[in-house]
């Protein structure tokens, strides 16, 4: 069930600079979790409570632009500079427009209804926040999702900023932060090594083939993109085969 009030947001702007040098071949809300890139995991779990999405774009921005091509989505172009987490809700007011807005990360892999169930009991008044792993909200925790009224939303201002310095630091120490813990699923894939690991734990261990990948060789352990090729005589253990000039190996 979706809320008719409620808008998404995917924040998909970001460099990947630490998934280097995958992000070099596509930019990081492309790289495929389970052979499903991790954009199109991040849109699913916002459609699960709202039909009215966004999705901001910085970096490989006509990769992602092209991705989303005859897709009913709302792409915010920052340029000339990234916004950060704030900002990018701050560029989008007009476009959300009174509502209040769920929000999530595209460079995280999080299966499963935490949004939609966060929602369904959500008072639409405080900032609810899904935390891994805890109760509280803190500078270094993993946020799953965010759902944000309009009255937050409001006064963020389209420069860079994030939502921690601009929102919810304030918020939890006042005590009107509703902090929900997420212990499901969670990856952040910002370091070749946790990205290896959400594909093998999306894949229950198994190793990830890419569509038109050729393995000729013995794969353990590892992601092979589309159209990558394993040869024969090769073993790959604990590694990410992206095209025939990149392969990152997870140590």
């Amino acid at each position: 069930m979706t809320d008719d009030q409620l808008c998404g947001v995917v924040l998909a702007a970001g460099e990947g600079r630490r998934l280097h040098p995958l992000t070099l071949v596509r930019p990081k809300p492309l790289c495929p979790v389970d052979n499903v890139p991790l954009l199109d995991h991040a849109l699913a779990r916002v459609a699960a409570v709202t039909s009215d999405i966004a999705v901001n774009v910085h970096f490989g921005r006509e990769a992602i632009e092209h991705h989303l091509g005859g897709q009913p989505i709302h792409v915010s172009v920052e340029d000339p500079v990234l916004l950060g987490t704030a900002g990018a809700l701050g560029q989008l007011r007009p476009w959300i427009a009174g509502r209040p807005v769920a929000v999530v990360n595209a460079d995280t892999w999080c299966p499963g209804s935490s949004l939609a169930a966060a929602s369904a009991t959500w008072d639409h008044e405080r900032v609810r926040l899904l935390v891994v792993g805890e109760d509280r909200l803190r500078p270094t925790s993993r946020v799953a999702g965010a759902l944000l009224p309009w009255t937050e939303v409001a006064a963020l201002e389209p420069e860079p900023s994030g939502l921690y310095e601009a929102s919810w630091a304030r918020l939890a120490a006042e005590d009107r932060l509703d902090v929900r813990r997420w212990d499901g699923p969670w990856a952040d894939c910002g370091t070749p090594a946790s990205y290896l690991a959400a594909n093998l734990a999306a894949s229950g261990g198994a190793s990830v083939i890419g569509k038109d990948a050729v393995v000729a060789g013995v794969v353990e352990r590892s992601v092979v993109w589309p159209g990558a090729e394993v040869a024969a005589g090769e073993h790959l253990v604990d590694a990410i085969r992206a095209t025939a000039r990149v392969t990152v190996l997870v140590r």
